[in-house]
């Protein structure tokens, strides 16, 4: 068995299991406890997942909501705590990290620091902290055009910019290095940790994920077509002309705002164009998308119900259907909780009615996995239904978004404050 994620997860995991060899040392035994199960073995991994939310993510998103509030001054007390509790309680990130034991709420939580950091005008601290989150899961590549952009933008705006960038990549490349260094001895250890960072022998897509290749691969055989090779610059290609318009946009004029939707359409894009996908990795997109959640409130709303729909099948499979319902009904208590939700949320009457006709189709949808059975000539034909809707809600979703970050916007004072550096 080796690790599919870099060293910082290693370390991580490695603290964990001191935690649980001294309450159950079976459960961590060399060999052995490959394939133990007991309550008192989940009661612990779940307290090692609670931990992790509390020592990492839920710091990272008061950061986030302090900086944001510094920026925002006239968002209220309950506007902040709705933001707050849209963040902390997304219920794909719930029932993935407590059902599946994930702990992507390391990753997500560095990130979200990273974010703010940004934010806040600490340019090197945020570096540091998005390279953490590089090293915890290698997911959070999804994330890594809009920060370069973005980054790039600002220190092109600066009297030095050479001397800029030089200050960002020697953090950037000191945290790799510090995070790194027990694999730097070895040359065929580090090779053989980036080898399970990238496991192209896997195929492009796993299972039914609600991506561009799963779904069109109904019509075109994509993984027969054509060899792993060419599939690879396919990706490469899709994934990285689709991020570039968001980039261009903030390397000519950076802003918080451009930056949280750069965030969103750059997760977007890897999400359904990347190699690899699986159905969790609809956590990267979501995490930008909960952050402007005040600007964006349906926009949040529409992508969380149908990234919860589209995991549907993974968690019925997993028998977290109890979770998955309670969740569902908890996310929408919350947010629609009376006084609490920005003015925002009102939306015309035709954008009510689509959203009304996906919802009540993926009710349906719910209904018939659970009451009928498939032909038996297509014994996937559910998944592959789920799977297209789902697809079509997230490209219409990143369309609208990569419109919106092109939208004019009164820039951020800290871009002003910039301008008069030149």
């Amino acid at each position: 068995w080796g690790l599919d994620y870099p060293p910082l997860t290693a370390y991580q995991s490695y603290i964990h299991g001191i935690f649980l060899k001294s309450f159950l040392p079976e459960s961590v035994a060399l060999f052995t406890s490959r394939g133990h199960e007991s309550y008192l073995g989940k009661l612990l991994m779940r307290w090692t997942v609670l931990s992790s939310d509390v020592l990492v993510f839920l710091p990272a998103v008061f950061y986030f909501i302090v900086a944001y509030s510094s920026a925002n001054p006239r968002k209220g007390k309950n506007e902040l705590a709705w933001l707050m509790a849209m963040i902390l309680l997304n219920p794909c990130l719930v029932i993935i990290d407590h059902g599946h034991f994930q702990y992507n709420c390391i990753s997500l939580g560095l990130t979200v620091a990273a974010i703010a950091a940004i934010m806040s005008d600490k340019e090197l601290a945020a570096c540091a902290f998005f390279t953490l989150a590089l090293s915890h899961k290698q997911m959070s590549a999804y994330f890594a055009p809009a920060f370069f952009s973005h980054l790039l933008g600002r220190c092109l705006r600066r009297r030095n910019p050479f001397l800029e960038v030089a200050k960002l990549g020697l953090v950037v490349f000191g945290t790799f290095a510090l995070v790194w260094w027990p694999y730097l001895n070895s040359k065929q250890a580090f090779l053989e940790v980036l080898a399970r960072l990238a496991p192209f022998e896997r195929g492009l897509y796993e299972d039914y994920v609600a991506n561009f290749w799963c779904t069109t691969s109904v019509l075109i055989k994509w993984k027969k077509l054509f060899s792993t090779h060419s599939l690879k610059l396919f990706c490469l290609v899709a994934t990285l002309s689709t991020s570039l318009p968001s980039m261009i946009q903030q390397i000519m004029a950076p802003s918080n705002r451009g930056f949280l939707y750069a965030l969103l359409n750059s997760s977007f894009s890897f999400y359904l164009f990347s190699f690899q996908v699986h159905e969790k990795s609809i956590l990267l997109p979501l995490l930008p998308a909960s952050l402007l959640v005040l600007e964006e409130p349906l926009l949040f709303r529409w992508l969380t119900h149908f990234g919860l729909f589209s995991m549907f099948p993974l968690l019925y499979r997993d028998q977290l259907i109890l979770a998955y319902i309670a969740l569902f009904a908890l996310f929408y208590l919350l947010f629609y909780a009376p006084g609490k939700r920005p003015r925002k949320i009102k939306s015309s009457a035709l954008r009510s009615f689509f959203l009304n006709l996906f919802g009540f189709c993926s009710f349906v949808l719910h209904i018939v996995y659970f009451t009928v059975h498939p032909p038996e000539r297509y014994p996937f034909l559910f998944e592959a239904i789920i799977m297209l809707v789902c697809c079509s809600q997230f490209v219409l979703l990143a369309t609208y978004t990569n419109m919106k970050q092109w939208k004019p916007q009164k820039r951020s004072s800290s871009i002003d404050r910039e301008k008069k550096l030149i």
